[in-house]
């Protein structure tokens, strides 16, 4: 399962922009609210020069990246749940992501119209805010309603999700979000089921324009300190820079970021900034000389776990791992020379994988 990270923001900030620019997918992008209509989703693979290494010392039939699916929905307006807008009918989309990347406007353009007469990505900020907020208090008193409805039969048996609910239900009146909610671990499962959007990870996308690269200027500054403030991420990008340079050769458009500062592609520095945010890592693996592919976990997972994303016949008749770091693979050239050099570990179920672990799953197919 690849990495997904929902994207919001109020309209006219450069959310489609974006997409266009992260997906390269020609989402419908126009200076008026609410261009996009359907959610757009983009699968896009994640640049990993280890992973070119990799192929080139195995030299596969295939190399396939590790991916991010961003979704994009229509832009929430003050009012969306309560249905003003579009935006509201789309937020079910994004209830199963990893991430939400809020997307604000740090750019002043006379040709397109900013929902607000002032323009404040902190205000807009809180706009989003409140709408998640009161989108995951209709999930929470739905559930509440259902939970009702069954624990006539059975009080006893539904009385503490209910009080639970009730609890969550007051927090989130409050204009609170649901990850500032205090819940023991019993009560984070019973609640997992709600997806609830202002619960998950957040990462902030100020959208600045050209003339505020590479640093972004005061009103990215200001979105930064918010991140901070949150433990959330940052990422400073111009959209559209980002999709203008879509469409450049590699080698130009590397030196016209490089005139504006900037050493990597904005894709790139949303990824990590997921990557970060999630505290995920990238291992290897190589069948044969057929495939060299990346994989993403979570970090201080198994090579159990690990064996499961690859396939569960793995994950269930798993017998060890051949583990090699890639910077050791890297400096021998081969995997032969690796192992010659000691750098090729046997390693049993309990083995956590480190970030870069090229590994070969042993284990007994299925009869």
């Amino acid at each position: 399962m690849s990495l997904q990270i929902g994207i919001v923001g109020l309209p006219n900030v450069g959310k489609s922009t974006l997409f266009n620019a992260l997906t390269r997918a020609g989402a419908a992008v126009a200076p008026y609210p609410f261009t996009t209509i359907d959610p757009n989703i983009g699968v896009v693979a994640v640049p990993d020069p280890r992973l070119d290494r990799v192929a080139a010392i195995v030299r596969p039939k295939e190399v396939k990246a590790t991916t991010v699916e961003f979704v994009d929905i229509a832009g929430l307006v003050k009012g969306a749940s309560q249905g003003e807008g579009l935006g509201n009918q789309f937020l079910g989309h994004i209830r199963n992501v990893d991430a939400v990347a809020m997307v604000v406007r740090c750019f002043e353009d006379p040709d397109i119209a900013h929902v607000t007469a002032e323009l404040d990505p902190i205000s807009d900020c809180e706009v989003l805010d409140l709408e998640l907020v009161l989108a995951d208090l209709g999930t929470v008193e739905r559930r509440e309603e259902k939970v009702r409805s069954s624990a006539k039969a059975q009080p006893k048996a539904y009385a503490a999700e209910l009080e639970l609910l009730a609890r969550l239900k007051a927090h989130l009146q409050t204009g609170r979000l649901a990850r500032e909610f205090a819940a023991s671990e019993h009560d984070a499962e019973i609640l997992k089921p709600l997806a609830l959007l202002t619960a998950k990870p957040r990462l902030y996308v100020a959208n600045v324009g050209e003339a505020s690269l590479p640093g972004g200027g005061v009103l990215a500054a200001a979105v930064a300190g918010r991140a901070v403030q949150e433990g959330a991420q940052a990422v400073v990008i111009c959209a559209q820079i980002e999709a203008d340079l879509a469409d450049w050769s590699v080698e130009e458009a590397a030196e016209y970021r490089a005139e504006l500062g900037l050493d990597t592609p904005g894709l790139e520095r949303l990824i990590y900034a997921g990557y970060r945010l999630l505290d995920l890592i990238t291992f290897f693996t190589a069948t044969g000389t057929n495939v060299v592919r990346a994989w993403t976990l979570r970090r201080g997972q198994t090579v159990l776990e690990a064996a499961g994303k690859i396939h569960t016949d793995m994950e269930h008749g798993f017998v060890c791992a051949e583990v090699v770091p890639y910077a050791s693979l890297d400096a021998a050239g081969d995997f032969n020379a690796a192992r010659e050099r000691g750098a090729v570990r046997t390693e049993g179920r309990e083995y956590v994988v480190h970030d870069g672990d090229v590994i070969h799953i042993r284990f007994s197919p299925p009869h």
